[in-house]
């Protein structure tokens, strides 16, 4: 099972808010005034042609939940910025990431006071974008692409006001993706683990085999179809919304219907606990005690495993998460963005790629307190992730990821809750067997082309 991804349902509470304080860039390379998102902003912030200007000011810098853990590290990259640049200070802020920072986000933006250097989210990131609060960045400067993985790069975009796709976030750390499993339990279930699935119904299959061998002794995975909708859906290459996210078109595809169907039969064939159909609860706890086949697809998983349950840890193997139509893994990254409103946007910009560095990025991924991968090609390819020694799972797990994000894609569909709740819902009559496969993709798609148009 996947990481449960962050929802969308924010990012139309952001544009809606931001919307109506005023939106968009005015104003060119020239002098005279300009605008970004409403605020009074230098003219070279906006508009066409490459920044220029003195690397000298005072300019903040917000993180997310990240100095409690981590703050010696930033402080030394601060530090060796400022050195680099005397005539430069940044002040480090950290968001504690709760319920309400969309809504100080948007009130930042709002009264022109956003931090001139901000991590955010895609959904944020998305808003802030169309309503011009945030620099272009592979305008102001050409070469900022550079460092990054192609693919990573080119799927990190925005689009504008004007509906245009623009570059206003560099891809920061991002998760991966790997098929985590009991060796044991699958040789049990005559699964063979030398080669894994390549498309998640070759996947379902082996869960199959799982139940049918276990009868109900152990099982394959979890029920919840939330862990899966939609990142099955995407991994298939399945469209879940229409390209401007304004309607729901999954029912569009037969796959969807099979899908279904097999989701329901696995429940029914005894491949997942009954009681964890409603579930919130990942598969850590049962794959820690050897009663799930397999476990979380998040690489840190492997790390919880052994930390908490050795023995399991040792029985634990790791692989390739079923590329299927696709044909590649997708990320969720975290994002660097540069505020338009930024009254020292120069230093803002060059702290904004210090930070996002192959050296940087490379540092912090080596740090044993996180489990977090790079987005740049030299940061992928150094050592660290390229020369493991043995079979330890947690170091197979950190070169197969590093690989994957060498043609890995930012996207990921984003629902939100309320989306995603009414779909998961209709799966899960399906998988009671109080609807047909059919009927519940269809009501599905209806719930959702409701809730959508309410949203606007």
């Amino acid at each position: 099972m996947r990481a449960k991804r962050l929802t969308g349902s924010m990012a139309g509470v952001l544009v809606l808010a931001l919307t109506s304080a005023g939106c968009g860039l005015s104003g060119g390379s020239g002098g005279g005034g300009a605008t970004a998102g409403g605020c009074k902003v230098d003219q070279g912030n906006v508009g066409s042609g490459k920044l220029t200007g003195d690397v000298k000011g005072r300019i903040t810098f917000q993180t997310t939940n990240l100095k409690k853990d981590f703050g010696s590290f930033f402080d030394g990259v601060i530090k060796e910025f400022e050195k680099a640049h005397p005539g430069a200070t940044v002040k480090w802020i950290d968001d504690p990431g709760d319920n309400t920072f969309t809504t100080r986000t948007v009130a930042d933006a709002q009264a022109c006071t956003l931090p001139d250097v901000i991590n955010l989210n895609s959904e944020t990131a998305t808003a802030l974008t169309k309503a011009g609060y945030l620099l272009d960045l592979g305008v102001k400067d050409p070469d900022v692409a550079k460092p990054f993985v192609p693919a990573f790069w080119k799927s990190s975009t925005m689009a504008d006001a004007s509906g245009a796709t623009v570059h206003t976030v560099l891809p920061w750390y991002t998760g991966g993706i790997v098929l985590t499993y009991n060796t044991d339990l699958l040789k049990k279930a005559g699964v063979d683990t030398s080669k894994s699935p390549s498309s998640v119904f070759g996947l379902f299959a082996d869960y199959e085999k799982v139940a049918k061998a276990a009868k109900g002794a152990y099982y394959a995975t979890m029920a919840n179809p939330v862990w899966r909708i939609p990142a099955d859906w995407d991994q298939m290459n399945i469209k879940t919304l229409s390209d401007d996210g304004k309607s729901a078109v999954f029912a569009n595809d037969p796959r969807t219907v099979q899908w279904v169907a097999w989701m329901a039969k696995l429940y029914k064939e005894g491949a997942m606990p009954k009681d964890s159909l409603s579930s919130s609860n990942d598969p850590s706890t049962l794959y820690s005690q050897g009663k799930v086949a397999y476990g979380s697809t998040n690489p840190s998983f492997v790390r919880f495993v052994k930390q908490n349950s050795p023995s399991v840890y040792a029985r634990t193997g790791v692989g390739q998460q079923p590329f299927d139509s696709l044909g590649h893994t997708t990320g969720a990254p975290q994002y660097i963005s540069v505020a338009a409103t930024s009254e020292h946007a120069p230093v803002a910009l060059a702290f904004a790629e210090f930070l996002t560095d192959a050296e940087n990025q490379t540092a912090w991924c080596k740090d044993p307190n996180v489990v977090v991968f790079p987005t740049t090609t030299a940061s992928l390819d150094d050592p660290f992730f390229q020369n493991v020694t043995g079979n330890d799972p947690f170091s197979e797990a950190r070169k197969l990821v590093a690989e994957q994000l060498k043609t890995a894609t930012a996207h990921q569909t984003n629902l939100s809750p309320a989306v995603q709740n009414a779909i998961v819902a209709q799966v899960q009559l399906a998988m009671q067997g109080k609807k047909s496969a059919a009927q519940a993709v269809k009501a599905a798609q209806a719930k959702a082309n409701e809730l959508l148009k309410q949203a606007g």
